[in-house]
């Protein structure tokens, strides 16, 4: 379960910031809770959830799920296996229900889940991931950031909510 202390916005100015809060988020976690991941590439969702894996003490490493949609880690501490999916190539709750996760042992960390996952849990923590994707050139025309700009440690907000 995630501390109330956790709620609410974050300011976060690094990727090493990033992975603390996930470890501040993880140490609470237990076996049934959901998290669900939302934010533009490049936010963070994979380096917030590398310091959630940290802070439940699963092995690693903590990669990208998208092409293999679900991976599992188990517990090194003897708790919860964490499963860290990405919902993004998968359609509905019918396709993400084919995965057979087990959402009642397992702590779920749900990339691009959002309208796709709640009906796993009664209650779950939606986590919204805000990075900067855009702004003005010297000519003050709008500019879209390079995929480097994208991995550069740049603030973030994350806003954490207790679903329903």
């Amino acid at each position: 379960m995630i501390p109330d202390e956790l709620l609410g916005r974050h300011d976060i100015a690094s990727a090493a910031d990033m992975e603390a809060l996930g470890e501040r988020i993880g140490r609470g976690l237990v076996a049934g809770d959901l998290l669900v991941l939302t934010g533009p590439l490049g936010a963070g969702k994979t380096t917030l959830t590398r310091g959630i894996a940290a802070g439940l003490g699963v092995r690693g490493p903590i990669q990208s799920p998208t092409f293999v949609i679900a991976r599992t880690h188990p517990s090194l501490v003897g708790g919860a296996p964490l499963v860290h999916a990405d919902a993004y190539r998968v359609g509905d709750a019918m396709e993400l229900d084919d995965l057979d996760i087990d959402a009642d042992a397992s702590v779920v960390v749900m990339e691009w889940g959002r309208g796709k996952v709640e009906g796993l849990r009664e209650t779950w923590w939606d986590i919204e991931i805000e990075r900067p994707v855009g702004g003005r050139g010297m000519d003050g025309c709008d500019v879209t950031r390079s995929a480097e700009e994208l991995d550069a440690d740049a603030p973030r907000v994350v806003t954490i909510t207790r679903m329903p």
